[in-house]
Order: structure tokens, then C-alpha cells, then sequence
């Protein structure tokens, strides 16, 4: 028996789907802000290494990026209660992917700190640069410059992770999708169209990010 598709029971549900979209968007956009604001953190600890703060970025790193995200929201969401650390879906959901975002960009910043010429840190130290100064001016954005495309690219991958929020019933895209499938019993038409907006927002972003990298990252060295 042939599948006749329906797309109308998902198109009349277009403002659930695009309030789901705007709240993944506004999601990503927090959680990079905070996550690679962190991730440059633990990068300049890491590639100084700044003691003893060094050894908790590096069991930081190595605890997120061996763990699955889904245990991590599970964790603070279900578990950090037990510890009188109540939180919301939406501001479980935040934390998560800040915590995420920043153990990679850590390591992805790193990489690049480590490949800016030693010749130019010690050029500005000379000039009675502090180090600060120096890792501001000196070090950063080339830095950022010659990992911006890493960095983007986790981004993306972090926004797209966030669908698993819904299993915490953050309202994101997903949460959206499934709350409209389990009412249209439409569930092809539901998650192709869901599908579409992931791309579409992760297109944008990357659009965004090459954008921002020309115009105040690789521009600005």
C-alpha cells in the first residue's frame, strides 16, 4: 500500500515549529558566548600552563570530551538536585551546552595559541607588554584566526546536539517535532520538515560565523 504524504497537519503547526526553532537558536547563541568565553579561558591556562588551574581545565577537557552530552544534561538536570542545585529545563539545558562547548573550544584554542610564532610573544614582551597584553593583542585573535573554521564547525555541532534537550522537555526544535507528531500521527512529513529547519539554521550559522570571522576575526590581525 502506497504512503500518501500529508503535509498539511505539520504546516498547520509551522508557529510551533518556528517557536522550537527560535528558542534552539537562542540556545546556541548563549551557550557559544559563554562556552568559547570559556573555552579561552581554559586555553591560555592550558598553554601557559597557569598551575594549579591548569590540572583542572586538563580533567575538565578530558571528563566532557569522553562522556556522551545526553549524560552530561542528564547529570545536571536529575542529578545536581541531590546535591540542592535545582535548576529549570531551560537554564539545565544552557549549562550543559556551555559546559560542552567550552572543554572543545578549550582544546581547539589551544591548538591555536600554541601555533602562534614564539617570536611574537617574545617581540611584545620586550616592548613591556604584560601578559595580558600580550595574550590580548599579541596572541588571540591570530589564534582565533587560524582555528576560526574548527571552531565554527563545533559550534554547529553543539546546536545540533541540543535536540537531545528535548529529553529533559527543554521546548527546543525536537521537543516542537514531537510534540506535534504525537498529535498528527504524521511522523515522515514532521521530522522531514524538522530536518529541513536544522540545515537551514545550521547553514545560517556557518553563514554568520564566516561572516564574523572575516569581519572581526582574520580582518582584524
Amino acid at each position: 500500500m502506497a504512503y500518501l504524504m500529508d503535509f498539511g497537519p505539520v504546516l498547520a503547526n509551522t508557529d510551533v515549529l518556528l517557536q522550537g526553532a527560535m528558542f534552539t537558536l537562542g540556545l546556541t547563541a548563549i551557550g557559544t558566548l559563554l562556552g568559547v568565553g570559556l573555552g579561552i579561558a581554559g586555553a591560555l591556562v592550558r598553554a601557559w600552563r597557569i598551575r594549579p588551574f591548569n590540572y583542572l581545565f586538563g580533567l575538565y577537557v578530558e571528563l566532557i570530551r569522553n562522556t556522551p552530552f545526553i549524560v552530561q544534561l542528564f547529570f545536571i538536570f536529575f542529578g545536581l538536585p541531590a546535591l540542592g542545585m535545582r535548576l529549570n529545563e531551560w537554564e539545565a539545558a544552557v549549562l550543559a551546552m556551555v559546559i560542552n562547548l567550552g572543554a572543545y573550544s578549550t582544546e581547539i584554542i589551544r591548538a591555536g595559541v600554541q601555533a602562534v610564532p614564539v617570536g611574537q610573544i617574545e617581540a611584545a614582551s620586550a616592548l613591556a607588554m604584560t601578559r595580558m597584553e600580550i595574550f590580548r593583542h599579541v596572541v588571540l585573535r591570530p589564534a582565533l584566526a587560524k582555528v576560526w573554521p574548527a571552531l565554527s564547525s563545533q559550534i554547529i555541532i553543539v546546536m545540533l546536539g541540543s535536540a537531545v534537550c528535548s529529553q529533559i522537555s527543554t521546548e527546543e526544535l525536537t521537543f516542537a517535532a514531537n510534540f506535534i507528531q504525537s498529535r498528527n500521527f504524521r511522523a515522515f512529513e514532521t521530522y522531514l520538515v524538522t530536518t529541513l529547519l536544522y540545515l537551514a539554521m545550521a547553514i545560517l550559522i556557518r553563514q554568520l560565523l564566516g561572516w564574523i570571522g572575516r569581519r572581526y576575526v582574520v580582518g582584524a590581525r
